[in-house]
């Protein structure tokens, strides 16, 4: 999502510091997300729930309530897989090399960490902020593909579930978010959405796809002890976040619970590290703390290693100072 890697604001630009530090940096959104080609499915307002479908009033203005017209997900593991695939072979042909650093926020380890495990010649490193990490999913696909459903769903600015509110209730302090952010964050994902900021509300809605995933959990972490072998693994974790750390809201299923910690015990190889940085959740790229972020991914690229260590839990402060865990 570009306006989490390269937020035109101040010095929020995580691809920016990268690409000054002298890497090249690619940003890829998968099909149906960011700036990414979006399927006619999504253009269709008839294709959201009853729910979303209220969020529309009062935009378009002659929009009524109707039946989807498309009434399955758009992508699944494979096909998310399938496009990062040709997208890390064509950089290797592009830029002469044999391997790719990937860096990865939140959902995106779904899809990068079952595509290291399969294709690890093909990773050099692996740094994931605050990876979705459900351990105990499952590793089978459903059948028949495409599954049943809806292709898309809505996100607001404001709301229960919206940015605003869903990111101030990781809040701590007046300090961790510099005022007038939520704005500006919003107003960079409208820009990569120029149907959807058409929608609803003055402030528009943003059109996320939907779609079905598998094979991203304890085991697949484990496999063949690649993670944490043939591929360093740095996971960057928020004290505060509340969206990749979660409790079950049921105790009969346990699979629907994220752990960022999870992850890192199921990683069989020796080659992981996990920081923890204090004062932070799961928006650090657009908190405070955002330098501290771009300075470890940095080190990472460069090194893989995290103050000359290439294993272990620590934490990190707010001057970017990291020291062991307790």
């Amino acid at each position: 999502m570009l306006p989490g890697f390269d937020l035109q604001y101040k010095t929020y630009g995580w691809a920016k510091a990268l690409a000054q530090a002298g890497y090249d940096v690619f940003m890829m959104d998968l099909q149906g997300a960011g700036r990414s080609h979006r399927p006619a499915e999504m253009d269709e307002p008839c294709n959201l729930s009853v729910s979303d479908q209220k969020l529309l009033i009062p935009r378009p203005p002659d929009f009524t309530p109707c039946d989807p017209k498309y009434k399955f997900q758009l992508n699944n593991s494979d096909s998310d897989q399938a496009e990062l695939h040709k997208v890390v072979e064509w950089i290797k042909a592009e830029r002469g090399v044999t391997q790719v650093a990937f860096v990865g926020w939140s959902a995106a380890a779904f899809t990068m960490g079952p595509y290291a495990v399969k294709h690890p010649h093909n990773v050099e490193s692996l740094f994931l902020l605050a990876p979705v990490f459900p351990p105990k999913d499952t590793s089978t696909a459903p059948s028949p593909l495409p599954l049943p459903g809806l292709p898309m769903s809505l996100g607001t600015r404001t709301g229960q579930t919206g940015l605003e509110t869903v990111w101030n209730a990781e809040l701590r302090s007046l300090d961790q978010r510099e005022p007038g952010m939520v704005e500006v964050v919003w107003s960079a994902i409208m820009d990569s959405d120029p149907v959807g900021s058409t929608w609803g509300p003055p402030e528009g809605l943003n059109r996320i796809r939907n779609g079905v995933r598998w094979g991203w959990n304890e085991t697949t972490a484990a496999q063949g002890g690649i993670l944490g072998g043939r591929v360093p693994v740095l996971i960057v974790d928020g004290e505060h976040d509340r969206l990749a750390n979660t409790t079950p809201a049921k105790p009969d299923q346990p699979e629907i619970n994220f752990s960022v910690r999870a992850l890192y015990d199921a990683i069989a190889g020796s080659d992981k590290i996990m920081v923890t940085a204090r004062g932070t959740g799961h928006n650090m790229p657009w908190e405070r703390q955002h330098q501290n972020l771009h300075n470890l991914s940095k080190q990472w690229i460069e090194h893989r290693q995290v103050d000359g260590k290439t294993t272990g839990r620590f934490v990190m402060d707010h001057n970017g100072t990291i020291s062991p865990a307790p």
